[in-house]
């Protein structure tokens, strides 16, 4: 079980550093889903970990502003 949460963590990783290279949104949003497990583990507990629950807002803000960018340079 612990092995599903480290290939999540990693998955999430790589695909944030490759939508951020690329500035591919696909890979922000897979980057983001693969973090909600993590983020809904963490957004459990009892001190300031809390707050790395909140970084699926973070990360779909950051593929939701790169969609908009590469609409943008489509419809010209």
């Amino acid at each position: 079980m612990l092995s599903l949460w480290y290939l999540s963590f990693l998955i999430s990783i790589v695909a944030f550093f490759v939508g951020i290279v690329k500035k591919s949104w696909h890979a922000l949003l897979l980057s983001t889903l693969t973090f909600l497990p993590i983020a809904y583990y963490f957004i459990g507990a009892n001190n300031a970990w809390r707050y790395v629950g909140f970084t699926p807002i973070i990360l779909l803000a950051l593929t939701l502003l790169f969609w908009q960018i590469n609409r943008k340079r489509h419809s010209r």
